[in-house]
């Protein structure tokens, strides 16, 4: 089903990515690659199609169950769970090394103490069978612990040939900041990498896509619905199924609009408070009022600063301002002052 709002697994379930799926397909055995686009852009469902028509052998970190100040257990929890998954395929490697335990069906990592292993000791061991670590929303790796994934994706990258590494990320500045391949201080410095940058689809390929989501429904709608929801969600497969799904059970494209700004809405207002929570009250403030004034109109940088300064009544340094600025470009939030997401848009003028 085309309105399925889980990540597609199945090539037939998947639309119009067929050239993105064989680009990985063809790929496969590089060390690294990286799946990236905007939210909601259907990153997961292609990278899962991928792994499945491959027909290889893979364990899967998603790493949006991590919080932002991770430590080692949790890191070695995702790790433990994924690796349970194919316990069936690895036993025989994993059994056999000091800082792992097979409990029953669950692969126990050691993450301290005097057993500890350490990721490059573990990928080390993966490397004796052909293994593809697929890890989803991996910019959330950044924090503590970033610099040992580094050290361990570097290792890997030279000496684990069995092993390929896939990334995928939403927040595209802040993935690219994780790997940081042009940083000379960087363990994975000089790499190269293949990037598979997922697009919108355009308005044809959009309209296609509605109106086989809605003949699947077996629900007939106008042409003029059809054109309001595109225009207003500009080819985001997952806004667009969200829009199928909702005015299949509404019927009223308004009521779509607000409930999808709604959810926007709910997806910043935790990003603002993130902010408040790691750094200050002040900081959370100004990326609400920076969202609002973005929403406005104000698309330049002293066009936001003179805003922002006349919504806090106080003078604004350049460099807190630049700061905010490269922030929401690394979250994928805007780009050259105006936001990748019309929803996100709608959703800053109600902060």
């Amino acid at each position: 089903m085309l309105f399925d709002e889980r990540p597609k697994d199945r090539k037939e379930d998947l639309f119009d990515r067929e050239k993105e799926v064989e680009e990985i397909i063809s790929n496969i055995k590089r060390p690294l690659l990286l799946i990236s686009g905007v939210r909601r852009i259907g990153k997961t469902s292609v990278l899962l199609v991928s792994l499945n028509e491959l027909k290889e052998n893979y364990i899967l970190i998603d790493c949006r169950k991590l919080k932002e100040n991770y430590g080692r257990k949790e890191l070695y929890s995702l790790f433990s769970e994924a690796l349970s998954s194919k316990l069936s395929y690895l036993k025989d490697v994993l059994e056999k090394v000091k800082g792992i335990n097979i409990a029953g069906n669950y692969v126990e990592l050691k993450w301290g103490g005097k057993n500890y292993i350490s990721l490059s000791s573990l990928f080390d061991e993966l490397n004796k069978k052909r293994l593809i670590i697929a890890i989803d929303e991996a910019q959330r790796l950044r924090g503590p612990l970033s610099k040992e994934i580094k050290d361990a994706i570097a290792h890997a990258y030279d000496y684990d040939k069995n092993l390929t590494f896939i990334l995928t990320g939403s927040e595209v500045g802040l993935l690219h900041e994780l790997i940081d391949v042009e940083n000379e201080n960087s363990p994975v410095y000089g790499r190269y990498y293949l990037e598979i940058t997922l697009d919108r689809f355009n308005k044809e390929k959009s309209k296609e896509f509605l109106q086989r989501g809605f003949q699947e429904l077996s629900i007939k709608v106008e042409d003029k619905v059809i054109e309001e929801i595109i225009d207003y969600f500009d080819g985001i497969p997952g806004w667009l199924t969200f829009a199928g799904n909702e005015y299949a059970t509404m019927g009223k494209i308004e009521e779509v609009k607000k409930t999808a700004v709604k959810v926007a809405k709910g997806e910043l207002e935790n990003l603002i408070e993130e902010k408040t929570k790691k750094v200050s009250y002040i900081t959370g403030k100004r990326y609400r009022n920076a969202l609002k004034c973005l929403a406005k109109g104000e698309n330049s940088w002293s066009k936001l600063l003179s805003c922002m300064e006349k919504e806090e009544g106080s003078t604004i340094s350049t460099s807190v301002l630049d700061n905010i600025i490269q922030n929401l470009e690394k979250m994928s939030i805007i780009k050259d002052y105006e936001f990748l997401d019309p929803v996100y848009k709608e959703a800053s003028k109600l902060l």
